[in-house]
Parts: structure tokens; sequence; C-alpha cells
């Protein structure tokens, strides 16, 4: 096995002798691990999971250092885990469950989950609790009796939030993780005085890779505090003040936000919160980010740098640095993958991507070029830049390309949208479904569509708009975990109303 396979693992070995009792986690704020600590926690959870006789292990927990303990209790008995994200539906949870074959789930939620399997009909052999640390953890054991053949090698299953109800489970192998984890390190430059806030769950990879793996390769501390204590509330909810909170009482140095995170962030320091003292460095992405947004955060002085990365190619693959930096850009690829364009413009990745999906072993990918879907180029100087989704990108009925997450980034800088999707395929002009901000009316929206479309070519504007009946949440299957349109699910919702408006007007794009 490559001495790399288990890097994180001999990092906290590593300082478990020579720094035992620095702080290696941190949960409620009173909460510490040391990584002396953190290496007997780790032993004794290789224990029990052995004793359960685990196969493929899921993780159904809030962040927390039990969530990271199990999880690198798992990559010690290279146990295949499989995070449960609790923003999934109860559809889609039971999906993974089956998919990937898992026979044991550790859940800080019990009475909500065994609900759930109940629902499904699923069969609990053995239900016990105990301690992870100061968490109570419920430990199921399932009725598993079809265990489909994983792709050698497999020890993370990361499901992506497809356009339908069932997500494809990606599976990773630890030599993979270990070099995107290997990359950040370099790449941001992580250091023992470190401390990483994770806001986001890290039943995401990113957070996964990037807010536990990268900090403990550095000795640092990763904190990994409930969703609530800092600010976040089910797919879309967030108080701000809050996360606010939470990045300065920590003294958080590192922390990764989504765009629409980075917003509220920018938002509340504009708007009179103080700004989180020690941040170095904010990385940003899982969606397409407007340099606005990057120009607003570099006024402020604030350490941002957006990035771009996908599950099939074990998340990140490009990333500005305060080195390496051009805002517009992706930033320049990781050292541990390469890149080439196809001849249409599509971006393939190569040295870090998936073994293949579960269940589906026609598609182990044996080293090849990964197509990502996304369209884009590098500059003269290595800089990537995404253009758009290939497969979202529509053409009017003019003949001209539009890439919609342009446009939509363009509509949610403003303080009065809050999300924005929009279509226009085969269509002469183009349509917006528009979830206006907090206290925002139609008169707001209106002059702000009309200012964003002066800075929009004429076939790129949005001619008429729809407010959203709803928010799009990975709930009602319209947003992906990381913030990305299932533009399918929001196309179905509003087609009628959609096509009502094309009776209704009739516009020329000049």
């Amino acid at each position: 096995m490559n001495s790399q396979s288990h890097s994180v693992l001999n990092a906290i070995s590593h300082f478990s002798t020579h720094s035992p009792n620095k702080v290696a986690l941190q949960g409620r704020l009173a909460e510490t691990l040391t990584y002396g600590e953190l290496a007997t926690s780790i032993e004794l959870v290789t224990y029990r999971l052995n004793n359960a006789s685990a196969k493929v292990l899921g993780l159904a927990m809030d962040n927390s250092p039990a969530w990271a303990i199990a999880d690198l209790a798992a990559m010690d008995l290279n146990l295949p885990v499989v995070p449960l994200p609790y923003f999934f539906s109860s559809e889609q949870t039971i999906h993974a469950i089956e998919d990937a074959g898992i026979n044991v789930v550790l859940s800080d939620q019990p009475i909500l989950f065994k609900q759930m399997l109940d629902d499904y009909s699923k069969k609990i052999v053995q239900e016990k609790q105990y301690l992870i640390e100061d968490k109570i953890i419920t430990e199921f054991i399932l009725d598993t009796k079809i265990f489909h053949e994983l792709p050698k090698g497999t020890a993370k299953i990361t499901y992506t939030s497809g356009t339908t109800g069932k997500p494809k489970g990606v599976c990773l192998e630890q030599l993979t993780l270990n070099r995107v984890a290997l990359s950040l390190l370099d790449a941001t430059k992580a250091m023992s005085t470190d401390r990483h806030l994770s806001i986001l769950p890290l039943s995401t990879l990113l957070e996964n890779i990037a807010g536990l793996y990268v900090p403990l390769l550095a000795g640092a501390t990763a904190i990994l505090m409930p969703s609530a204590q800092v600010g976040l509330s089910g797919a879309t909810g967030l108080n701000i003040a809050n996360m606010m909170e939470a990045l300065s009482t920590t003294r958080a140095t590192t922390t990764v936000l989504t765009p629409e995170l980075l917003n509220a962030l920018l938002s509340a320091i504009e708007a009179g919160y103080t700004k989180p003292p020690h941040l170095r460095f904010v990385a940003v992405g899982g969606a397409s980010v407007s340099p606005q947004l990057l120009n607003r955060a570099a006024a402020l002085d604030l350490p941002v740098y957006e990035g771009y990365g996908l599950s099939e190619c074990a998340s990140v693959v490009a990333l500005n640095t305060p080195m390496n930096r051009k805002i517009g850009s992706v930033g320049k690829p990781l050292p541990h993958v390469s890149i080439k364009l196809s001849e249409y413009g599509e971006i393939l990745v190569k040295g870090a991507c998936l073994l293949g999906y579960a269940g589906d072993l026609n598609s182990v990918q044996n080293n090849q070029y990964f197509a990502t879907g996304d369209i884009g180029h590098l500059d003269e100087d290595g800089y990537l830049y995404i253009t758009a989704r290939k497969k979202n990108q529509f053409i009017t009925s003019f003949g001209r390309n539009v890439a919609p997450e342009w446009v939509e980034r363009e509509l949610t800088v403003s303080p009065f949208i809050a999300q924005a999707a929009v279509f226009g395929e085969a269509k002469p002009w183009n349509v917006a479904i528009i979830v206006p901000a907090k206290n925002a009316t139609s008169a707001d929206i209106d002059i702000a569509i009309a200012k964003i479309n002066q800075l929009l070519p004429d076939y790129a504007r949005v001619s008429q708009w729809i407010l959203a009946d709803t928010p799009f949440t990975p709930q009602n299957n319209q947003l992906t975990a990381n913030g990305r349109l299932r533009r399918v699910a929001v196309w179905q919702q509003y087609q009628e109303k959609i096509d009502e408006l094309y009776k209704e007007k009739s516009y020329a794009v000049l």
C-alpha cells in the first residue's frame, strides 16, 4: 500500500506522540479533544465497529468530533464510509443505504432515523447506544441481504445530488482522498496554528477533506460544532448572527463557504457586524461565484479564494491562492491533477478521479480522463475559467448560446434577489424564476433586473420573471447539497407558468 494511503492517520499518530496536548478537535465550545485523546478514541471506535461486523458504514450525524472519530476509525479499518446528509429526503437516504449495501449506521437522531427505517420496512437486527466522547450515538445494525460489489479499494462513497430523486454513489479510494488533502495542505499553506471552522456539513465531501483531513495533516485544530451553533438550519436557513459569532469566538483562521454564505457574510459586515478578525483563508465554491461578490470581499480586505471541483474528482480540482490569484478564474489546477479540454471546450480531469459508481461496475474508470460536463478554458498563465455546464447551456431561437449560471450569478448579487433560475431554450427571450430576498417587493425586483440587464448582452437579458412558490431547496429536490440548481425539477414545477408567459408576450431580441 502506498505510504500516502493513510497519511491522515499517520499525521494523527505523529502529533499524538510529538504534541499530544495540542487540541485536534473542538466541538461545542467547551468540548475539546487533544491529539493524544483523538488517537485513543479512534482505537476505541475501531474496536466497536469491528464487533458490529460492519461491511459498509453509514454516518447520519450532525457535525461533531464524534462524526470525525467514526470516519477516522473506519479509515483505520479500511471500511467504506457513506455520509448520509440530513438534507437528503428519506427516499434518497434509503436509496443510498440499499445502493451502497450499508449494514451499520451511526446516528445522533435515533428516533427520526428509526422511524424512517420503519417507514421503508428496513429491518433492524440490533440497536445499541454508546458514547463517542460526550455524544450519545445509536448504532443500528441492519438486515442487509444484498451487498453490491463495490469497486476494489473503495474507502468513501459520496452521493451526488443529481437531477432525480436517486443520487449516484461516487466511489473514491483513500489514496485519492489523501492526494487532494495533501494538495490543499500545500495550496492553502495550512499550519499547526490554524483553527478551521466547519460551517458546511461534514457529509459534504469538500468539508470532509478541507475541514477535517487538511487540519489534521497540519497538526491544526478542526472546529466541528453543531450546524445550529454556526447558524445553519435545514437546507437554506441561516442565522447570520450565529455564524458571525461562531467565526469570531472560535478565532477561526480558515473556513469554506458557498457563494450564498459568502454573500451573507459580506452583507453582515457591510451592515455593521465586526469583521471576523483572524480569518486568513476563506475558500468559496460549490456553485458559480460572481466576480462582483469577490470584488466586494476584496474591498473589505477579506481573504476569499474561489475554487472548483466535483465529487467525481474527489472534490477540489483548482483553487486560487494568495500567491496565484485571478478574480473571475477558479484558480490554477492543483498539482495532483492534469487537465485538458475536449474539442468542444469540455474540461477533462485525470489524476484524482472516482473508481466508479456504486452498483455499476461497468463505470470503473481505470485512470482515464473524466469528462466533467463543464465548459471552460485555460488562459496563457494556466488559470482555469468555467464558462458553463455543458448540459445547462441553452440556445435561444435566435441561435444565441446562453449559460444560465452566468445570468443567475449576476441576478443573485442583488440584495433583493435570494435565488434565481433562468430559462430560454428555443425561445426569443429569457424568463427567470425569482426567490425574493426577505422584505423585497416586486418593484424592488423589477428595478434590480433592469439594472442587471444593462450589464448583460441583449440575448442574455431577463425579459420576464415569475415569483417562486417556495425557495429552491434540497428537500423539494430543486437544489443540490452544494447549492447548484436542479434545473429539470425547477422547470417541471414552473413549466405551465413559463409557457403562459410566452403565449401572452412576444419580445424581439435585437
